[in-house]
C-alpha cells in the first residue's frame, strides 16, 4: 500500500467528484472497451490509446474497495474528472449517438446518453 499523502477530505472529494463523472458500470466499461469503436478513438502511438487504457484502470478502481485506493488511484480518479469535464464542455451540435466525441469519453467512464 503506497504511503497515503492526501488528506480525508480530499480523498472523499475526489471520490465524490469522480462518482459523479463516471456514469457507467464496471461490466458495462469493460464491455464498452472490448468494442471495435471504442479501440477507434484517442491519441495514441500505434498502440493502445491513452483513453483506452484509462478505461482499463477505471474498471480497477471501480471494483476496488475504497481502503486499498492509493494516491495514485486518487490521482487518476481526479484526471478522469478533469478530461471528462473539459470533454463533456466541447459536445458537438446534433445527435452524438455515434460520434468520436461520445466514444471517447465512453472510454473514460462517461456515457453523455446515459439517464440516472
Amino acid at each position: 500500500m503506497a504511503e497515503k499523502t492526501l488528506s480525508d477530505d480530499e480523498r472523499r472529494d475526489i471520490g465524490r467528484d469522480f462518482g459523479e463523472a463516471v456514469n457507467m458500470t464496471p461490466k458495462e466499461l469493460e464491455e464498452w472497451l472490448e468494442t471495435d469503436e471504442s479501440k477507434s478513438v484517442g491519441q495514441s502511438d500505434g498502440g493502445e490509446s491513452v483513453g483506452h487504457a484509462s478505461g482499463r484502470r477505471i474498471v480497477e478502481v471501480l471494483r476496488a474497495k475504497e481502503a486499498d485506493l492509493d494516491d495514485d488511484d486518487y490521482a487518476h480518479m481526479k484526471k478522469v474528472v478533469g478530461y471528462v469535464h473539459r470533454h463533456s464542455a466541447q459536445r458537438p451540435e446534433g445527435d452524438v449517438t455515434d460520434t468520436k466525441w461520445r466514444y471517447s469519453l465512453m472510454n473514460w467512464g462517461n456515457d453523455p446518453l446515459k439517464k440516472g
